[in-house]
């Protein structure tokens, strides 16, 4: 049996690739690159990506919309029900290849997996339009700069996101 994942064949219908996301639930988020403020949202959804070697459209269009229907927020009886949508708050989105480490062996990561960076930035750009295509708005940060991102994690909530579903 051969299974496909974005443009990469896989036999025996194991799928090895995956995009990440950690998805953190905030009242306030920003992104700093030298200096300047790049990305800030209020309430909302800190998110930060990472994108594997033969990730595609499909992984972008899976993260997406789990970010944007993830009902983390709570209603007026004080269940998590609602999503970053219904409560009207935005999402502010980093890139970050460190998501794919491997430390299976030994104590030094491995980040042989994570895509090239010209493939994890048209990815990273999809999940961005495919968000606010959802009616969403996207704060972000710089692609490939050093960034500082302050998280003011609100609960803490903090939910992991994996195309593959492996969690």
């Amino acid at each position: 049996m051969q299974v496909t994942k974005g443009n990469t064949w896989h036999n025996g219908g194991i799928q090895d690739n995956d995009m990440r996301a950690v998805v953190q639930r905030v009242t306030e988020s920003r992104v700093t690159v030298d200096g300047k403020i790049t990305g800030e949202i209020g309430k909302g959804l800190m998110v930060l990506i990472g994108v594997e070697d033969g990730d595609g459209e499909k992984d972008a269009e899976y993260i997406a919309g789990k970010v944007t229907g993830l009902r983390i927020f709570e209603d007026e009886n004080d269940k998590l029900n609602l999503s970053v949508k219904d409560i009207g708050g935005g999402v502010l989105a980093v890139s970050q290849f460190t998501l794919l480490g491997d430390v299976r062996k030994g104590k030094r990561p491995s980040f042989t997996k994570a895509a090239a960076p010209d493939e994890a930035n048209a990815l990273y750009r999809k999940v961005i339009e495919l968000i606010h295509a959802e009616g969403v708005s996207v704060e972000e940060g710089i692609f490939r700069a050093d960034m500082m991102v302050e998280i003011h994690n609100d609960g803490p909530v903090t939910i992991l996101l994996d195309s593959n579903k492996n969690f």
